[in-house]
């Protein structure tokens, strides 16, 4: 590589041909070659008469190096104006930054960010980043944000001219993730993964390995990377929070904006879907496969400990880091804390002692502000043989990557330790006031959490990675408060739900809320469900609607079942989940089981003042009516439910009618056909008369009480 390259600042700029095996065809062989040939002389005079460098060509392609931002444009404005008149159409991409000079040529990711620039555009078309924008004065289109397939976040990219074009080759139908850190090494594998999902016959294609292997870094990076080739989206599914196989398809439904069922919307569309951590809902594979034999263009990329075991699966094992990959993994990360840190033969010992396992040594290089490599290695040594038991069933590396954890845990000052297993009790993490008032965290401790990379901060949330989340598990259930702590988790999510039951309409600020708790309502439930089921059963119906709103009826149905099992009590609690759970169910077009959960409601909010909430399952249960073709019944229930809904608090107590013998009692309802109801204001109880009794019984507190 020559010495001849600018340094400091330097501005990109990338050349290709569009089309070029078509303009093959259209030319021939020899009037394709003097156009290619023409087309380089062109490029190559505009570099020079610009003061630009040669940097390298590849086939018809161009990377070029300018000292000015302005020269580079320059170049780029006269390669457009001379090529204009020629068959050769050339997109040209151009970046500003501060890039390494190696003796190999140019090294940063500045370097892949003015050729992914020119990737996105189309021939005629010249893109320029922001960064290069701003370092020259000229009118440049705006054409917004987008996600380049580096995964980084959104770029703003600016074109010169006003010419039209179609839209940027960019990722935007996709919910990927942005990664806070630079994805590092791996060419290899991204070059097998992307070759496999390339390949017509692979259908699925399962990444597995151990937990803390980066499985899930390399499937995120090679969705990006892929996705020019599915123009229908590439989205990511996360799974980590689920143990129930059947919110899988539901969940994928909910990541894609999907009405219908998964394989109805999907279709023939060209897609890409990223399943993430799917070891523990692996009974869901023959989901999966129904959804591949229905959608004959769709691809699935899994991650998981086990292969799925399903037709057309193609299974990648992902190893641990190439080493020197696991050395520049651990400088990367100890610098971002430490950036004078120096590299030595410490470090590399280090990494081969923790098998160059992705998380063992990002946890490692986060303990560089308190100690050196030598003091790290050391700990390491005394440490890593006597924690490397546990199950001898499981891979060496995933008890090497416990071990790892735990030596992490070990090196925590008793309150940190505290509060690492008390953080456990949150499912995807939690804000700061959740994390005071349930964890009983302070913030300095929990910021030093953060700092030794045992919790993650991202916008306002904390959270863990998923198998140090298991490890903390494993130490909160050896709490002796860990009863208090769940109790306090259940108290503070029901408190938030709460106060959004009944207020969810489509433009609602409450989804901004409930939405980041989506799982933590679901541990909430479950660990209720075992020893507070009326809690269980309260929170269920408190979020029924936020379910349904948000495209999750079948989970919905699934848990109001289950909460209503196990609390058998007539209360107010069972009334409000039997509502909901008619409710959710005739939402989904079963009306005749809907009313019959809504009727079983109605009974009992008879029995305890419904008011309102009575006029809510009357309402429902209208529509249920009304959709089954009993327009009468529909009628009844319409008028019983406005009458309900505008009624006080004690809507039983409405008629100065008494019933003779006591004179507590009033008239409550006479339902057409069926029979009257008096309840007694002394005692709260109810009565039933058949139609045509008359109002002769009496209470039954009263003396003539049959």
């Amino acid at each position: 590589m020559g010495t001849d390259l600018p340094t400091g600042t330097v501005t990109f700029l990338f050349t290709d041909v569009e089309g070029s095996t078509r303009l093959l065809h259209e030319l021939g062989p020899e009037r394709f070659a003097d156009a290619l040939a023409v087309h380089r002389r062109l490029i190559r005079e505009a570099v020079a008469a610009h003061g630009g460098v040669e940097v390298d060509t590849q086939g018809d392609a161009f990377f070029l190096a300018f000292p000015t931002a302005p020269g580079a444009l320059a170049a780029a404005a006269a390669m457009t104006t001379a090529l204009a008149r020629g068959p050769i159409r050339v997109r040209i991409g151009l970046h500003t930054g501060t890039p390494l000079l190696s003796a190999e040529g140019y090294v940063g990711e500045d370097v892949h960010r003015a050729a992914r620039i020119a990737a996105a555009g189309h021939g005629g078309q010249v893109l320029v980043s922001s960064a290069t924008a701003s370092l020259v004065d000229a009118t440049f289109r705006d054409l917004g944000p987008h996600r380049l397939k580096d995964l980084s976040a959104p770029q703003k990219i600016f074109q010169i001219g006003e010419g039209e074009f179609p839209p940027l080759r960019t990722l935007y139908l996709t919910n990927l993730p942005i990664p806070s850190t630079a994805f590092l090494g791996r060419a290899r594998e991204l070059s097998d993964v992307g070759s496999f999902l390339a390949r017509p016959d692979v259908r699925l294609l399962t990444l597995t390995g151990a937990g803390g292997t980066g499985k899930t870094r390399l499937a995120l990076q090679a969705a990006a990377l892929a996705g020019d080739e599915y123009p229908d989206g590439v989205y990511w599914v996360p799974l980590a929070p689920l143990r129930d196989p059947g919110l899988v398809v539901p969940a994928a439904s909910q990541a894609i904006g999907a009405d219908d069922s998964l394989a109805s919307f999907i279709g023939g569309k060209r897609m890409l879907l990223l399943f993430d951590n799917f070891e523990q809902v692996v009974e869901a594979s023959s989901d999966l496969g129904a959804v591949l034999t229905s959608c004959p263009r769709l691809k699935i990329l899994v991650t998981s400990r086990e292969p799925l075991h399903i037709s057309g699966e193609q299974e990648y094992a992902v190893s641990t880091l190439v080493h020197e990959e696991g050395v520049a993994l651990f400088l990367a990360r100890a610098r971002a804390v430490v950036p004078e840190f120096a590299a030595d033969e410490a470090v590399s010992q280090i990494c081969r002692r923790l098998d160059d396992l992705p998380l063992a040594i990002e946890l490692a290089a986060a303990r560089v502000k308190a100690l050196n490599a030598a003091q790290i290695l050391a700990r390491i040594d005394r440490r890593l043989p006597l924690l490397t038991g546990g199950a001898r069933d499981v891979p060496e590396r995933q008890r090497t990557l416990r071990a790892t954890i735990e030596w992490s845990y070990e090196l925590l000052t008793a309150a940190e330790q505290g509060l690492f297993a008390r953080l456990a009790v949150f499912s995807g993490g939690c804000r700061l006031e959740a994390a005071e008032n349930v964890a009983a965290a302070d913030l300095d401790t929990l910021q030093s959490l953060v700092d030794k990379s045992l919790i993650r901060h991202t916008d306002d949330r904390f959270w863990m990675l998923e198998t140090v989340r298991e490890y903390a598990t494993e130490r909160f259930g050896e709490l002796a408060d860990e009863s208090a702590v769940r109790e306090r988790h259940l108290a503070f999510y029901l408190a938030l739900a709460e106060p959004a039951y009944g207020h969810l309409t489509s433009a609602s600020d409450w989804f901004a809320v409930l939405d980041p708790e989506h799982d933590n309502f679901r541990a909430a439930i479950e660990w209720a469900a075992e020893v507070r089921p009326q809690a269980a059963a309260q929170l269920a119906s408190a979020v029924a609607e936020y379910w349904l709103q948000r495209g999750h009826g079948i989970e919905a149905r699934e848990r109001l079942i289950a909460v209503l099992a196990g609390y058998p009590d007539r209360d107010r609690v069972r009334a409000r989940a039997l509502t909901e759970l008619g409710t959710v169910v005739g939402m989904t077009g079963e009306d005749r089981e809907a009313l019959g959960y809504l009727n079983q409601a109605l009974e009992l909010w008879r029995d305890v003042d419904g008011g309102p909430e009575e006029a809510r399952a009357l309402e429902m249960a209208g529509y249920c009516h009304v959709a089954l073709g009993e327009l009468e019944a529909a009628r009844i229930a319409f008028e019983e439910s406005l009458r309900s809904e505008s009624e006080p608090v004690h809507p039983s107590w409405r008629s100065p009618s008494r019933w003779p013998g006591c004179a507590s009692c009033s008239w409550l309802r006479e339902t057409p056909g069926g029979p009257s109801r008096w309840r007694c204001s002394s005692t709260r109880s109810v009565l039933a008369m058949a139609p045509g009794e008359g109002h002769t019984r009496g209470c039954i507190t009263s003396p003539t009480a049959r």
